[in-house]
C-alpha cells in the first residue's frame, strides 16, 4: 500500500500557506500565487474553485481582484484543504475505512485501516496554514519527522 498526496492537494496547500504568507494588503491574484509556487494557472484556477466552494478561500472580483483566505489561517488545517479537494483522506478500495467489513482470518485488517485514517487524520489535522506560513510544525508533527529512520525508505 502507498499512501500518496495527489498534485492538487500538494498544489492547494502550497497556493494556500502562499496566500497566509502573503504581505499584500489585498487579494492575491491566482496567477500571482500560480508563479509563486510554479502551479500551472489554469490547474490553479480549478484549485481555488474548490476551495472556494468549501470555504477555505474567497475571492474578489474587479481591479485589485484576487483570494483572500476566507478564515483565519490558524483555523485552516491541512486537512480542511486535502478533503476540499480530493474528498476523505483515506480509502480502502474507494471506501472508507468505516464503511467496510471484514471477516474471518481478515477481520483484524480493518483495525488497521482505521488505525492509518487516525494517524493520518493527528497529522494533517494538527497542522494549520499558519503554522506553515511561520515555517513551523506543531511540536508532535516534529517529533515524528525527526524520529530516527523518518527520512529513509525501508
Amino acid at each position: 500500500m502507498t499512501v500518496r498526496v495527489s498534485a492538487k492537494a500538494d498544489y492547494a496547500v502550497r497556493a494556500t500557506i502562499e496566500l497566509a504568507a502573503s504581505d499584500a494588503a489585498g487579494p492575491v491574484p491566482a496567477e500571482s500565487l500560480a508563479q509563486a509556487q510554479q502551479i500551472p494557472h489554469r490547474f490553479l484556477e480549478a484549485i481555488l474553485r474548490d476551495l472556494r466552494r468549501e470555504g477555505i478561500v474567497a475571492s474578489r472580483r474587479g481591479a485589485g481582484g484576487g483570494y483572500v483566505l476566507a478564515r483565519p489561517a490558524r483555523e485552516v488545517t491541512v486537512a480542511d484543504i486535502v478533503r476540499a479537494v480530493d474528498g476523505p483522506l483515506v480509502f480502502v478500495r474507494d471506501e472508507r475505512p468505516s464503511d467496510l467489513d471484514y471477516e474471518g482470518a481478515a477481520s483484524a485488517l480493518l483495525d488497521v485501516w482505521v488505525a492509518l485514517r487516525v494517524n493520518v487524520r493527528a497529522v494533517l489535522e494538527d497542522v494549520t496554514v499558519a503554522d506553515l506560513a511561520r515555517g513551523t510544525v506543531p511540536d508532535a508533527v516534529q517529533e515524528l519527522t525527526d524520529a530516527e529512520g523518518a527520512w529513509r525508505n525501508p
